[in-house]
């Protein structure tokens, strides 16, 4: 019996060994599973990874959506262009006379990829942004606003270089013959009413067209007011982009007698250059103007109004109107292109300006402004500049509701609506951003016999009649990024 008793012993002894044994193989077992298992899913996770790369469906879309200027619309700290800035290349002519011809680019060849790409373009039905990420990109010569970032620290080291030569000047601009005038001619001269000055670059050939052609015409209006009109450029920054841009300039002096080139490059930050120097040439060439009218090429103006609203005007004292922009912050945000570094710019608010897209002085002021702005630092921003130079002479600038520089919002009742119904500009003095056909097509609606706006009245009531507020800015914002009707 005892040695029964021990062998139950020793059978379960070994029971007991086996299960122990048994239990640690299947936990075990079970760690080793699980490790497979979550192999597999990781594989499986990095091959629907590859799928989506190979596939174009993980590029952002944000990437495309990168605008050049223009202006800069240009709008207040950008653009648009390509004045964003601005200096985008447009369409070139091969002789002066032909106002619409295919752009001047480099060719650049095809990448090896990209014909891969070709087959997942989307039926015409598709949205836009797909279409976008299919199409390959394409070599436009048009750098990104922040690329490369803008160096400050040399802008600081030369910015008292502020005198730079006259390579193309139009000294009798403003000598209007007295025979022109309808004086019996006595030969004598006389300066015009109003000078238009328009910003643009090299390339731009088809929007100064459109502006001859259309609202910045020279000649007479009512009661005998003469204008002339004036374009002022720079050095293209990249010539390469623009073969034989100073023939193309120098023909098209030739022929319309109405280019101002200084030899400075034409960038966005550049631009305050091209107002000091205007500001010079005005006070040397062309110092008994009455009042001047300085925007953007890109703006439809209704000259028959802003001759209205100076009626009554006196040319020998201080007057300044526009979009006034006031309590607008210093942009600190490194990917906007109006970005200012507080080393540059300290303090909390701008002064008090207006939107570069138009505005309207008297000859007095901008004799005024062209002593003062020689006593200012130059600012890399030109709007904020000469509001800068206003401070300092104690011009404050009026604002007109007239002036649209940042478009035509949408009202709030119908935040959808895209209009181009001319009875919205008839009222108008100044809109910014539109395309070349869109200021031609402008341009002839409001000057069709047949256009009939309903319970029209004045057409320049000061202050402007609309209700809605445009034109403060409080906040730190790119205004390039406001809705307006003309958005297509």
């Amino acid at each position: 019996m005892q040695q029964r008793g021990e062998r139950n012993i020793l059978c379960l002894q070994k029971m007991l060994r086996k299960m122990v044994m048994m239990r640690r193989i299947l936990h075990v077992k079970g760690d080793v599973m699980c490790t497979m298992l979550l192999l597999v899913l990781f594989c499986l996770l990095l091959y629907a990874r590859q799928v989506l790369v190979s596939s174009g469906w993980d590029r952002p879309e944000w990437k495309l959506e990168i605008h050049s200027s223009t202006s800069s619309s240009r709008t207040l700290l950008g653009a648009n262009g390509a004045k964003v800035g601005q200096e985008s290349p447009g369409q070139l002519p091969s002789s002066p006379s032909e106002p619409q011809l295919p752009a001047c680019r480099p060719q650049s060849k095809s990448k090896p990829p990209q014909p891969k790409s070709k087959p997942q373009v989307k039926p015409k039905g598709k949205s836009r942004s797909r279409q976008k990420n299919v199409v390959p990109t394409k070599a436009t010569g048009n750098p990104l606003p922040t690329l490369p970032p803008f160096d400050f620290e040399s802008y600081l080291r030369e910015k008292d270089n502020r005198n730079f030569k006259l390579l193309i000047d139009q000294p009798e601009k403003c000598h209007i013959g007295a025979e022109e005038e309808g004086g019996g001619g006595r030969g004598s001269t006389t300066a015009p009413y109003m000078l238009i000055a328009v910003k643009s670059i090299a390339a731009d050939f088809d929007k100064r067209q459109v502006v001859r052609r259309t609202w910045g015409k020279e000649g007479h209006f009512k009661n005998g007011v003469s204008i002339r009109t004036l374009f002022l450029l720079g050095v293209p920054r990249n010539r390469t982009a623009l073969p034989l841009w100073d023939r193309l300039l120098a023909y098209e002096s030739e022929t319309y007698r109405d280019i101002l080139l200084w030899d400075f490059e034409d960038t966005f930050f550049n631009l305050t250059l091209k107002e000091t120097h205007f500001l010079e040439w005005i006070n040397s060439s062309c110092p008994h103007v009455e009042f001047i009218f300085k925007g953007d090429a890109d703006v439809y103006v209704n000259i028959e109004n802003i001759l209205e609203m100076l009626q009554g005007q006196k040319s020998d004292e201080d007057l300044f109107v526009g979009d006034i922009i006031v309590h607008a912050k210093p942009i600190r945000r490194r990917s906007s292109k109006y970005y200012v570094p507080e080393f540059m710019y300290g303090g909390g608010l701008y002064p008090s300006y207006a939107g570069g897209g138009g505005f309207v002085m008297s000859g007095h002021t901008a004799r005024r402004l062209s002593t003062a702005c020689q006593q200012v630092e130059l600012f890399p921003i030109d709007d904020v500049f000469l509001g800068m130079c206003l401070q300092l002479i104690g011009v404050k600038p009026s604002r007109h509701r007239g002036f649209r520089t940042f478009g035509i919002p949408r009202p709030s009742a119908a935040p959808h609506l895209q209009t181009f119904d001319p009875c919205f500009y008839r009222e108008l003095m100044v809109v910014h951003s539109l395309s070349v056909p869109q200021i031609w097509l402008m341009w002839n609606l409001l000057h069709d016999p047949k256009l009939s706006c309903h319970n029209r009245t004045s057409p320049t009531s000061w202050p402007f009649r609309w209700k809605d507020k445009v034109g403060d800015a409080g906040e730190e914002t790119d205004y390039g990024e406001k809705q307006v009707f003309v958005t297509h």
